[in-house]
């Protein structure tokens, strides 16, 4: 179909490198862990959207120029690494003083609450921001713009009429699969997150999530700024 070939092999290779757990990942599962289905699903059309970005790049030669250039390749790898640590410093210290500083007040109705029932949840981000997070996440890691440019071409005939339509065919199944599996994985951690949401325990855990995923992205970030160019 458009010049491909073993679409089969494409999918079944494409679903299992989808499933790899990075920096979206982690993304989605936070999000829907703490805020539920709708934020989980927000973070993944986010990712697809900075998918969508990398597809057309590679079709149409950027990312070429990015393997060519180190230049090139370091400013945006920087970028992206830069914004997982400012992800990673945000998740690891996220905002409490306020919450706190209300549960503490001697004979508050905040302190009698804290000490017998479930706490409240944390404030939920906006739908807006969270998508804006999962897009950024993605678009600024080059890499996966490379892996594109290294990937898709192998399941393209070399006698393809065009191969940019062929690429874009393929980084549209692509991205379709993933999105069906980051929804599965917001869906399935939605779950969790709610089963823990009724129980007394449920914030300190959100709170250790948090700091837990933050120092990932963390990780994530430092490793993408020291990775040499491949």
């Amino acid at each position: 179909m458009l010049g491909t070939h073993d679409l089969g092999l494409f999918i079944a290779s494409g679903l299992l490198l989808n499933m790899t757990p990075g920096p979206d990942s982690l993304l989605i599962m936070a999000r829907s862990a703490t805020q539920g289905f709708r934020a989980g699903s927000a973070a993944a059309l986010g990712i697809g959207a900075g998918t969508c970005v990398h597809i057309l790049a590679a079709a149409l030669g950027l990312s070429a120029l990015l393997s060519a250039s180190t230049a090139a390749f370091t400013v945006v790898k920087l970028l992206g690494a830069a914004y997982l640590v400012y992800l990673g410093i945000g998740l690891l210290f996220k905002r409490r003083g306020a919450e706190d500083a209300a549960d503490e007040r001697p004979g508050s109705r905040a302190e009698g609450e804290r000490r017998q029932a479930v706490p409240p949840a944390p404030p939920a981000a906006p739908l807006r921001k969270i998508f804006a997070q999962g897009f950024l996440t993605n678009v600024l890691n080059p890499k996966v713009g490379l892996f594109f440019l290294a990937f898709v071409p192998q399941f393209i005939a070399a006698d393809a009429p065009s191969k940019a339509a062929a690429f874009l065919f393929l980084g549209a199944v692509f991205n379709v699969n993933g999105m069906l599996w980051c929804h599965l994985l917001a869906w399935s951690s939605a779950v969790a997150g709610a089963r823990a949401r009724g129980q007394g325990w449920a914030r300190t855990l959100g709170s250790w999530l948090n700091r837990g995923i933050g120092a990932l992205f963390l990780a994530f970030g430092v490793r993408l700024a020291m990775a040499e160019m491949a």
